[in-house]
């Protein structure tokens, strides 16, 4: 079992409060997930309750964590730059259930994970594999050490599509306790039994979380209808408030008119007549009173709005493109791919799929190189490592507003509002982003610029479940054409018209309703 237990963590840089106030006890056998915008405090949360020295160079933390002596398995979001730098066996060596550990047992885990068990005593670099496969071996790592609870930060992030299915059998066959934070919505569907939401709300200066110990798709459901029902409630209190408040304003101007003009004459009407406002002011206390125990309006953290509104449609019958490569190699000159053939028409939406390590993001890369040196077409590439197209040293105001006019960095204040940017966020380096908070920001200048043509690598990969249905619907509405590489089964049975399968002979047509 795992106790969290009155949880407060304050940033230090700006003394904002990410949790607050927060419980939370984890029985054998649930599954609960994590969720909530960029920057709301996922991963430091899930940092703290692994140990809280992760987080005590940039985050205090007052609360009591109670893990009742449970062997903790926890997969971070990213490597430490001296796990990057080991061979995969010297990353297996250094954890102390691989050296005790039985062949049969290290073939199970890797059979589980979807690798060789050769992959295990190789000599490549960890940082020379794929996202993907480097998430596949941390997995299988943490697995070996039989650990009671797993907290598991983005689990989901690069693996393929074969292997997120397993990642599903790994979480619903684990006997412990399961807390993870993913933005695959598909993988919280057919998981989690509990929802944990974390929410910034008043311009992020006050934070709630919300425990709710139901499925997924139960909880928005939910969540849906009982704002709808609040907010009805609220509504109809305040039309019945405000005619009352007229009938009795009314009441109110007739006795104080009555009692301005009364003669001095009639005493005993006078009297009756203060006698009646000290009933219209005793009227207006319970008003006041009733005002205050009214049913408040619903308060949740906005939804992000973006749009693109300057990009023209795409002709149907245009060849954007039409790729011929003989081969494709990675850094080291190794093949990995023949014959890739691509052709691209109109306003298509297409999306790469594949295997771990088949090239899939080298293809893109090459395909962005072509499309970007192009002058008949404007093209805009999204990078699954953002650090290759986004100015680390460069503040959000500073990427959207290059010319620094007044007018212009007015314009990105307002575009990175309606992201839920905070204002000290708008001028903090780009690299201190959260990674949702950096794809945002991709977005927002693929929304100002006149791109017809989008690349896209993993687009959605660091989007909450809460923003990745509007990214969704806006990239359907894209009026040029969309190459994407992605393992997000939602976005591509909802966005794209045509996948291809990427193998070591080139790309081979898909079924969508397959592949999801």
């Amino acid at each position: 079992m795992l106790q969290v237990k009155s949880l407060t963590i304050t940033q230090k840089k700006d003394l904002r409060t990410l949790i607050k106030d927060f419980d939370l006890t984890l029985n054998r056998g649930d599954k609960a997930v994590i969720i909530g915008e960029e920057g709301n405090g996922k991963s430091t949360l899930l940092k703290w309750i692994y140990s809280p020295s992760l987080i005590s160079d940039y985050a205090d933390a007052d609360g009591i964590r109670n893990t009742q002596g449970e062997l903790i398995g926890y997969l971070p979001q990213e490597l430490t730059d001296s796990d990057k730098n080991k061979t995969v066996y010297e990353f297996f060596s250094d954890i102390g259930a691989f050296n005790e550990s039985y062949s049969e047992d290290l073939y199970r885990v890797a059979a589980e994970m979807g690798f060789s068990d050769a992959l295990v005593y190789s000599d490549r670099k960890m940082n020379s594999l794929s996202g993907g496969e480097r998430v596949k071996i941390q997995m299988a790592g943490i697995l070996i050490s039989s650990p009671d609870i797993l907290l598991l930060d983005e689990p989901s992030n690069d693996i393929d599509i074969a292997t997120l299915r397993r990642l599903e059998e790994t979480i619903n066959g684990f006997s412990g306790a399961v807390l993870f934070i993913s933005h695959d919505e598909t993988l919280i569907e057919r998981t989690a039994n509990r929802v944990i939401l974390l929410e910034h709300l008043r311009h992020k200066s006050v934070a709630r979380a919300t425990v709710a110990n139901v499925p997924f798709q139960t909880f928005i459901e939910d969540r849906k209808r009982t704002f709808e029902n609040q907010e009805r409630e609220a509504l109809n209190e305040r039309r019945e408030e405000k005619k009352a408040m007229e009938r009795f304003r009314r009441i109110e101007q007739a006795v104080e008119s009555d009692l301005n003009s009364i003669s001095r004459r009639d005493p005993s009407g006078g009297r009756l007549l203060k006698k009646k406002m000290k009933a219209v002011k005793s009227m207006e206390r319970r008003y006041e009173r009733e005002h205050g125990e009214m049913t408040e309006l619903p308060e949740t953290e906005s939804a992000i709005t973006v749009r693109f509104s300057r990009q023209k449609a795409m002709p149907s019958g245009k060849t954007v493109a039409d790729f011929s490569f003989p081969q494709l190699e990675i850094p080291d000159k190794t093949v990995i791919a023949r014959n890739i053939e691509l052709t691209v028409k109109g306003p298509e939406k297409i999306c790469i799929v594949g295997a771990n390590g088949t090239g899939k993001t080298t293809l893109i890369r090459k395909i962005a190189k072509e499309l970007l040196a192009r002058t008949d077409i404007s093209a805009c590439y999204m990078s699954q490592n953002y650090e290759e197209t986004l100015p680390y040293g460069s503040t959000p105001v500073e990427y959207l507003a290059p010319s620094g006019s007044k007018d212009d960095i007015q314009t990105a204040r307002t575009f990175l509002g309606a992201m839920n940017y905070t204002a000290e966020e708008m001028f903090h380096p780009i690299k201190e982003l959260s990674g949702g908070q950096k794809a945002k920001l991709f977005f927002l200048k693929i929304s100002v610029c006149e791109a017809d043509v989008l690349i896209l690598d993993e687009p959605t990969r660091n989007l909450s479940p809460l923003s990745g249905p509007e990214v969704r619907r806006i990239l359907k509405q894209f009026p040029g054409a969309v190459i994407s590489v992605s393992h997000d089964r939602k976005y591509i049975s909802e966005v794209c018209n045509k996948v291809y399968e990427m193998t070591k002979e080139g790309l081979k047509p898909a079924d969508i309703a397959a592949t999801v």
